[in-house]
Formats: structure tokens, sequence, C-alpha cells
């Protein structure tokens, strides 16, 4: 009789758990499950336009507001907006970039040939000391061979800048599609993301907030560090009396600025040239200084820049910010600061929410 009276028991305990609401939860719970993951990796190949798009909206913010007090429609406001962050933004850098990788490529052609010709040697003449240790090193590296593979990668560096690959030219169109519906659509999607947020309001407007001042960092901290480094290269060019120092100073710190390119492409053809003319003192200097200096100066002073203003501990932001450009590339340097900040902002609002006295 016992043993009936308990497996009964079991049976409408059974029967409680699954009831139909909570069955129709878990199959509600199960298919947003799926559908995050499925969303996931649709959003997956977006993700750098996405990105991009996002530092855009959130620095062209301001003049938004303004255009958008002169203009009627949503629509015009936001493509007017869009239309000045292309001239801005996308414009000059994609014809310096292009202009200086072209000038690189040419300088790169000039050494190849000298080292080929072997002219090069006759102005260690002048350096018996020297001689020994770069004949020695001619003789374990192929220079001339290492020359030529700097020359066509440069050169087909700047040929895909002139006509442009079709990943890069979707990306670009991506950026500014997307940035167009941001600035439209932007207090809509905030709203939104409030409404279907687990998060009070409160915790809401302090997750944009910090997104937001991210973004303001991670930008003040590229462009402030690329102004230090075509600084201290521009500095270097005026002390060994090279031509042109503020301009290539300038372009130093812009190609500092792209990712993908970087200081060296000024410097290096430089010091080499002077090498290859016999200034091989001049060649030293400039060589030790771009690669001591101005090519490392950035991985002291980015996380410093940028850990203050995101209220980073130094280390954390440079994990950040390296770790994100391994795994996610140059969109990475935007979303590794953001998924720290956000994530620590969550883990101190879970611990707010837990710490709070029951009634």
């Amino acid at each position: 009789m016992a043993k009936s009276i308990s497996v009964r028991d079991e049976d409408e305990n059974s029967n409680r758990l699954f009831t139909p609401r909570r069955s129709r939860t878990l199959a509600v719970l199960v298919a947003l499950l799926v559908g995050l993951v499925v969303c996931t990796f649709l959003t997956v190949p977006f993700l750098p336009a996405l990105t991009w798009a996002l530092v855009l909206a959130v620095m062209f913010q301001p003049l938004h507001r303004r255009v958008k007090s002169r203009f009627r429609y949503p629509d015009a406001a936001a493509a007017a907006t869009v239309a000045i962050a292309v001239f801005v933004v996308a414009v000059p850098l994609t014809f310096m970039a292009e202009r200086l990788v072209n000038e690189a490529a040419k300088g790169a052609k000039i050494i190849e040939e000298a080292l080929r010709s072997g002219t090069w040697r006759d102005a260690l003449a002048n350096y018996p000391r020297l001689a020994p240790a770069v004949v020695w090193i001619e003789t374990q590296l192929d220079l001339a061979g290492i020359a030529g593979s700097a020359t066509s990668w440069l050169t087909n560096f700047s040929a895909s800048f002139v006509r442009g690959s079709v990943a890069q030219i979707i990306d670009a169109v991506l950026t500014f599609y997307f940035l167009f519906y941001f600035m439209r659509d932007g207090r809509q999607v905030l709203a939104a993301l409030k409404e279907h947020s687990p998060l009070s309001e409160q915790d809401m407007n302090r997750l944009f907030t910090r997104v937001h001042e991210t973004v303001h960092a991670v930008v003040f901290g590229t462009v402030a560090v690329a102004a230090v480094q075509g600084a201290m290269g521009g500095l270097m060019f005026w002390l060994l009396g090279l031509p042109a120092p503020v301009i290539w100073g300038l372009a130093m710190g812009l190609l500092a600025v792209v990712p993908v390119l970087g200081a060296f492409i000024v410097w290096l053809p430089a010091a080499l040239s002077l090498a290859l003319s016999g200034e091989w003192g001049k060649a030293l200097i400039l060589a030790g200084w771009g690669a001591g200096v101005v090519a490392t100066i950035d991985n002291l002073l980015y996380p410093i820049f940028v850990g203050d203003r995101l209220k980073l501990h130094t280390l954390t932001a440079f994990m950040s910010m390296i770790g994100g450009i391994i795994v996610f590339g140059s969109a990475g340097l935007v979303i590794g600061p953001v998924a720290f900040t956000v994530t620590l902002l969550l883990l101190d609002i879970w611990r707010q929410h837990n710490t709070e006295p029951r009634a």
C-alpha cells in the first residue's frame, strides 16, 4: 500500500513538473538559444563593418546632432552625416596610404637594384671596421632577395590599394551603410535594447555609457600614440638633416593609425637609402631609433593612454587590445576593450544585485 502511494506521489510530482505552461516555456527557451546561436554565426561576417560603423557613429554623433537640427527629414540628416564621414575619414586615409605605399615600393625597387649591382660596397671603403660585419651579413642573408621580396609585396599591396579588393570594397560599403542606420535609428535601437534587456533601465544606461567611453578612449589612444610616433620619427629626420621632416613625420603618424600599415614604411626605406649612399652612421641611428623607439612606443603608451580612460589596469588594457587584434583582426582594437569593460560592468551589476539587502 505504501509503495503504491509512493508511485502515485512520484507521478503527481512529475505531472506538476511538466505542466503545459512549463513545457511551452522550455520550448521557447530552447528555440531562443538556437536562434541566438544562428544569429551569432550570421553576424560574424559583418562584425568588422559593424564595429567600425559603431566607432564612426560614436565619434560623429555630436556633428550629427547639429546636422539633424538643420534637416527636416531624418534620412537626409543621416545621409549628410555619412557623406561627411566618408570625406573626413575614408578619402584622406585611402589616398595617403596608397600614395605612401607607392613611394615605399619605388624606394624598395631602388634599394634592390643597388644591392644587386654591388655599388654599395664602394661606400664601405670609408668604414673599414664596419665592412667585415656587413660582408658577413651579406654572406649569411640574401639581401638582394629580401629587398626583392619587399619590393614585390609593396608593389602588390600598392596595386591592391589602387584597384581595391572585393572584400575591402564590401567592408567599406557595409561600414557606411550600417553607419547610416546607426545615425537614423540610433535612439530606436537603444530603446529596443532597453525594452528587451533583463537589466534595469539604469543599468542599461550605465552599459551604454561605458561602451561610449570605451570607443572614445580607443580612438583617443590610437590618435595620441600615432601623433607621438609621427613626432618622434619627424624629429629624428630633422636631427639627421633629412629632407621634409615635417611632411614625413605627418606621414608616419597617419600610417601608424592604419592597423595594416605602420611608420616603418617611411623610416625603413630611408635608413636603407642612407646606408647604400654611404652614410652608415645616420642609417644605423635612424634604424635603431625606428625599431627601438618609434615601432615599440605604441606598446608602452597605448595601454597607458587607453587604460587610464577606460579605468582598466595597464596589463588588462594591453591584453584586451592585443588579444582583440589577434582574435578579431583590426576590428579587435575596439572589440577587445569593449568586451572587457562590458564584462567587468556586468560583474559589478551582478555583485550589487546580490549584495543588496532583501526585504
